[in-house]
């Protein structure tokens, strides 16, 4: 059996594929959207030293591999694939034989691109590799995948044609209402990324806002828009750990997308710093993504956890909404946004798509497929219920009085 033959057995004969590999076999359909292209024995070799999902990836990243076609589309044909999970044995002893193991097994460093983060897990000083790790890679690199907004979470679509922007607009805007904003008020939005909710905030609302974040690029970006767009007497966005935030007495807290990046153990004294930054009656708007359920482990593994967001976790909504009441506040509101977020990295996977050949001079091919390939990815896993997204808002009860409307406003 050939390479491309062994290929597509491993991944299933139906998949809509083509298979070609550097020994010249071709197998699967020649008519198919993509084809999946074996470059050298090193892709092998990946595949071999680390089965599964991660060897599929460092061979894909380092382009001993190689995905002609789209990718979500190459993604969801191998949604079953047995490749993905683990090489079958049989597979495997096919490979070794028409290769020799020696050459199958032939070392192969890890690619510049997985993380490397050092200390106690969670630690203030691990975090901030963490971070850095995913969003201090290059700021115009990010404008050419999110467009405009800067946005880096789930966005919400008011209509099935509504535009990336529109939608990042509404986004903002929800959580504005959801958080009962007027003008005045003090906003903390925790993990504020390039600022987007901070600006929202006090240009539409008039409110006084503090975005922090442990990416120094974002806040540098940031503060140069905030004074760009004259709204430098309401927003400002600081360089530091959410920890480490002094003031306190706000009227509203957002967090967008930080509680993936907590930890399931640092939960509830995240929840109880949050709380103790409120004053009595003001909303916390939690918007994170999580697991489907409570019933799967929360520690992101694999090739997500080496490429992406190190040290990530994703916890099951009712783990979540239980922490916050369990810690000082009465939870008022929740939704799924799931098909949402789909939307939104259709659209990501499009802008960098549209600005490859720039997004490879700006941070190098590796990191440019590790996006390609996590973005189409986790559309794939939004899609197919394999995570979610989770507004959850909640408010420090004044004695008794919670100070919210008989129903929803928003």
């Amino acid at each position: 059996m050939r390479l491309a033959e062994i290929i597509e057995s491993a991944v299933g004969r139906e998949a809509p594929l083509e298979f070609t590999a550097y020994d010249g076999s071709r197998a699967g359909d020649r008519n198919a959207p993509v084809r999946i292209d074996l470059r050298s024995p090193l892709a092998l070799s990946h595949l071999a030293s680390a089965p599964g999902e991660l060897g599929l990836a460092r061979a894909y990243v380092t382009g001993t591999m190689d995905i002609h076609g789209d990718m979500y589309t190459a993604l969801a044909s191998m949604a079953t694939s047995t490749v993905t999970e683990q090489v079958p044995a049989k597979v495997f002893a096919q490979v070794a034989l028409r290769l020799g193991m020696s050459r199958l097994w032939w070392p192969v460093p890890r690619p510049a691109t997985e993380a490397r983060v050092h200390g106690r897990r969670h630690s203030k000083r691990r975090d901030q590799e963490a971070i850095a790790h995913h969003y201090d890679v290059s700021n115009r690199f990010y404008e050419w995948v999110l467009g405009p907004s800067m946005a880096y979470t789930c966005a919400v679509y008011p209509s099935d044609d509504a535009s990336l922007e529109e939608a990042q607009w509404t986004k903002h805007d929800l959580v504005a209402r959801k958080l009962g904003l007027k003008e005045g008020m003090r906003l903390l939005d925790v993990g504020c990324g390039w600022g987007g909710m901070v600006m929202h905030a006090a240009k539409h609302y008039g409110v006084r806002a503090l975005g922090v974040t442990l990416s120094r690029k974002q806040a540098e970006w940031a503060q140069k828009k905030i004074a760009e767009s004259g709204l430098s007497d309401l927003a400002e966005v600081r360089h530091l750990d959410y920890r480490d935030v002094a003031e306190g007495g706000f009227d509203a807290v957002s967090s967008i997308g930080l509680t993936e990046h907590i930890g399931a153990a640092a939960l509830p004294s995240y929840v109880r710093s949050l709380h103790d930054k409120l004053r009595p009656g003001g909303r916390l708007l939690n918007h994170c993504i999580t697991r489907p359920d409570n019933l799967h482990g929360t520690r992101v593994k694999g090739f997500f956890d080496r490429y992406v967001f190190p040290d990530g976790e994703l916890l099951g909504p009712g783990h979540i909404i239980s922490a916050i009441h369990d810690n000082g506040f009465e939870v008022r509101h929740e939704e799924n946004l799931r098909e949402h977020y789909a939307k939104t990295l259709t659209g990501w996977c499009k802008n960098l798509d549209d600005h490859w050949a720039e997004a490879v001079e700006e941070v190098g091919e590796e990191r440019a497929r590790v996006w390609r390939l996590y973005m189409a990815g986790s559309r794939l896993g939004f899609e197919i219920n394999n995570i979610q997204l989770h507004q959850v808002l909640a408010v420090r009860l004044d004695g008794t009085n919670s100070h919210m409307p008989l129903r929803p406003e928003w």
